[in-house]
């Protein structure tokens, strides 16, 4: 199985929101690295493509549109130069298609969160620069789930079982955040950085147990989900300068590679995007 696991980055503490942050540092100091917000987010559309899949309401609602309207006056504090998506772009110039062909009339009619932010934002402060920046398939399998299952089914056990419970019960505790929460409320819900570091080590690292000494399909799945993030983090250095500001959005199971590139790698520094958020 291929899929992504953007139910993992799901959090807990809802906090209101009523003033925009200041605008983004355009110090020398900033200028000469590229500023990151990397932004996990649930998928609006209900494309049902994860290993735990969430119900999302209905984005296009009047309500919710409206909240989608707040989410990105906040985003455009940040002052991004560039837009970066989880599609994947032939171009040489990884410029996404999607955007190029993009209408605000799309906004009443598609769910998808790449629509309803990315393109919405974009349009908003007239960014020309979309990238897509995802690999959807590599040399070796980015995420062999199938194998986990068959390592637990030969040894008679279950690892899997309750880390998936444990997701569900992250989803449904989200699902039902939606009845009372704006969705800049439940975007801080899955980008709190202790949370993603929580679950991504319960599951991802949790799997590492599953081997012997001829099989380490835990280890495949890890290295597998590395190997894609590390693809999508280097387009992204590709396609940027120093003094850029860059959003990134993403499925939140992403959050915590993209991060850690982005912490990690020189020239570059993450923006927490709580900052423009929440107050």
């Amino acid at each position: 199985m291929k899929s992504k696991l953007a139910a993992l980055a799901l959090l807990a503490l809802p906090i209101a929101c009523t003033t925009l942050p200041e605008p983004a540092d355009n110090s020398e100091a900033s200028a000469r690295t590229t500023e990151v917000m990397v932004l996990g987010t649930y998928h609006m559309d209900n494309p049902g493509a994860d290993l735990v899949n969430m119900d999302a309401d209905d984005v296009l609602a009047p309500a919710r549109q409206a909240e989608l309207e707040a989410l990105v006056r906040r985003l455009a504090a940040f002052q991004p130069t560039a837009i970066m998506v989880e599609a994947e772009s032939k171009r040489p110039d990884l410029i996404d298609t999607g955007y190029l062909n993009f209408t605000p009339d799309q906004l009443g009619s598609d769910r998808n969160e790449i629509t309803q932010i990315a393109y919405r934002l974009a349009h908003e402060l007239r960014i020309e620069r979309v990238y897509g920046v995802d690999t959807r398939e590599g040399e070796i399998d980015f995420f062999p789930f199938e194998k986990v299952q068959s390592f637990e089914a030969a040894k008679g056990i279950d690892v899997t079982g309750p880390m998936i419970a444990q997701v569900q019960a992250e989803a449904a505790e989200f699902s039902e955040a939606q009845k009372t929460e704006t969705i800049s409320h439940l975007l801080a819900r899955q980008n709190d950085p202790a949370h993603i570091k929580a679950m991504h080590g319960a599951f991802y690292y949790g799997l590492l147990e599953l081997a012997d000494a001829t099989s380490q399909p835990g280890a495949q799945l890890n290295y597998g989900w590395y190997a894609r993030n590390a693809l999508t983090f280097s387009k992204i250095a590709a396609t940027t300068e120093p003094g850029d500001r860059v959003i990134v959005l993403y499925g939140s199971g992403h959050a915590y590679w993209l991060r850690h590139f982005t912490e990690n790698t020189p020239g570059f520094s993450l923006v927490e995007p709580a900052d423009y958020l929440e107050d």
